[in-house]
């Protein structure tokens, strides 16, 4: 059995949230290619290409992407291909994210998945809208991303950072808490996370008494803070220092039980932290468990493949360019981009967004969807990961979320699931 490597999930990095912010006028393509017409201009052949921007420990990440690009491209292709030929697969060379990107729009690619990190995400976009390619990523998390200027070639099947916000938040109401405190990372991540869980709390009726941000290696005053605020729930968002923050924490007397971990906190501590440190404390992880099958079917491609991280994310945003693709009858970018959000079942500005036909019940592979699309109805992906729905800013408007609950020994075990929903726009 394959085993999510859960803890991988924080290198959804936002530390270059406000770079982002600061570069959202820089990108090359002008308009929204999300919502406007394009006329068929492709040379028959999909080509979609694969950042792989992951390096040292994380390099392990490639590999899962890789491995689902793979699998989605070659269950397409039995199923026909686009327009009776064999989708390509392209896998960029060079080093960083923007070389790849350059390397790809070269190669005359129609589509790209990726790149994995937030912080890569700005070099990428600028070069591929440019170039009228649209930009699909697994694993951007980075809240900036969703107002940065592509032309509309930007989407992400991975949930920005701020969707767990309501899910933190509902977890402390259902553990009864009518109050909460936020100690908060000093980042781009744990500002923009805090501020969300504070609009959440007051959306749900909780008070949120007292919001406090730590650097890393000094959280003492913060958690203090917190204790002194006598909340009924605590939830700590941070990413590296979130260990040092638990522990001041504990050292302050908040108990494990009344203790809630953003997606960026989530390890498994064990002896790291104090006897108890988190007993009972939850923490969410964006995502779903895979399929048995899903698995099977992954390794049947890669046999020696050991993680899974954003391979869900990865085989869903390959079928929907597929699918755009096949809803377009072209394998032009712009054409590809302008029919994304209509086959994930998604909406711009509250409209079905190049609608072909009436709205369909969700079709759940490549080749059902395919099937949908020769009835003349309008096709609604929902794949591996759960519901896509893109919204006008290419973010998806479903997001799937796993719990853990700590015990003693301050590991946690899968104890739940929630899912953040919000209104396409």
């Amino acid at each position: 059995m394959i085993s999510r490597s859960l803890r991988s999930t924080i290198v959804r990095t936002t530390a270059g949230a406000s770079l982002l912010l600061a570069l959202a006028g820089c990108a090359g393509a002008g308009g929204n290619a999300r919502v406007e017409s394009a006329e068929a201009s492709g040379d028959g052949t999909l080509r979609i290409g694969l950042i792989q921007d992951s390096i040292g420990e994380q390099a392990f990440l490639n590999d899962s992407q890789l491995a689902a690009a793979q699998l989605a491209i070659k269950e397409i292709n039995a199923s026909g291909g686009h327009k009776g030929r064999p989708v390509d697969l392209v896998v960029a060379a060079g080093d960083g994210a923007d070389a790849q990107a350059r390397n790809l729009a070269s190669a005359r690619v129609d589509a790209v998945i990726g790149p994995t990190d937030s912080s890569h995400a700005a070099a990428a976009i600028d070069v591929l809208s440019a170039a009228r390619v649209p930009l699909v990523s697994p694993a951007n998390s980075a809240a900036g991303l969703s107002r940065y200027k592509s032309g509309g070639y930007y989407f992400r099947t991975a949930a920005a950072d701020l969707a767990q916000a309501s899910v933190l938040v509902k977890l402390a109401k259902d553990g009864g808490a009518t109050s909460l405190a936020v100690v908060h990372q000093d980042s781009g991540y744990g500002k923009d996370v805090a501020a969300a869980v504070a609009t959440a709390a007051k959306d749900a009726g909780l008070d949120t008494v007292s919001t406090t941000a730590f650097k890393p290696g000094d959280a003492g005053d913060a958690a203090a803070a917190a204790k002194a605020a006598t909340p009924d729930a605590v939830v700590l968002i941070a990413r590296d220092g979130a260990q040092g923050a638990l522990a001041e924490l504990n050292n302050a007397g908040l108990p494990g039980k009344s203790i809630i971990l953003s997606d960026g906190a989530f390890a498994q501590y064990g002896p790291g932290l104090g006897s108890k440190a988190l007993d009972g404390a939850r923490a969410v992880v964006p995502g779903l468990l895979p399929s048995a099958d899903f698995q099977a079917r992954l390794v049947a491609v890669t046999p020696a493949l050991k993680d899974l991280s954003f391979a869900a994310e990865t085989y869903d945003a390959v079928n929907l360019v597929a699918l755009a693709a096949a809803k377009a009858d072209d394998d032009a970018g712009r054409s590809i981009a302008a029919n994304l959000i209509a086959v994930s079942g998604g909406t711009a500005g509250g409209q079905p967004a190049q609608a072909s036909g009436p709205a369909t019940k969700p079709c759940l592979s490549y080749t059902d969807c395919l099937a949908v699309l020769t009835t003349g109805a309008g096709i609604n992906y929902d794949g591996e990961s759960g519901p896509v729905a893109f919204d006008a800013n290419g973010d998806i408007t479903t997001a799937n979320y796993m719990v853990f609950t700590y015990g003693a020994d301050n590991r946690a075990v899968l104890t739940g699931r929630e899912t953040a929903s919000r209104a396409a726009g």
